[in-house]
């Protein structure tokens, strides 16, 4: 007998209560196992608790920002192949540079298309 494909783990990071719900929403509904992280803080004990594989994150937050919050998944050897995609209001070059400095995989500007979010996570995470 087939074993059951393991769920993809997608921690879903924004201090915005209107993109948060609709993300965790939607990735749900597309067989994802979601976490969800209102802020910087509990985006890292999120990560260090279930080790997502894929970690949508937004930048601007009122604790530990995106960028730091990407450094540090950079740096733990647990989350070593985690794919990190920033969704972000911050939409000038430099912005979008230093999200890729920092480790991001993906650098996706707000307003967003799910439908080009969900498309990426597939890609990402089929490696």
């Amino acid at each position: 007998m087939k074993k059951e494909k393991e769920k993809l783990k997608v921690l879903v990071v924004d201090d915005e209560p209107s993109i948060l719900m609709p993300l965790e929403f939607l990735m749900r509904k597309n067989g994802y196992q979601v976490f969800i992280a209102r802020n910087g803080t509990e985006a890292l004990e999120s990560v260090q608790k279930e080790l997502p594989q894929v970690v949508v994150l937004d930048i601007m937050m009122p604790d530990v920002d995106g960028y730091e919050v990407c450094r540090q998944i950079r740096s733990n050897t647990a989350m070593e192949g985690a794919k990190v995609i920033f969704l972000s209001a911050k939409s000038k070059d430099a912005d979008i540079r230093k999200g890729y400095e920092v480790g991001a995989d993906l650098y996706i500007p707000k307003p967003f298309s799910t439908r080009f979010l969900l498309e990426k996570i597939k890609e990402l995470a089929a490696g």
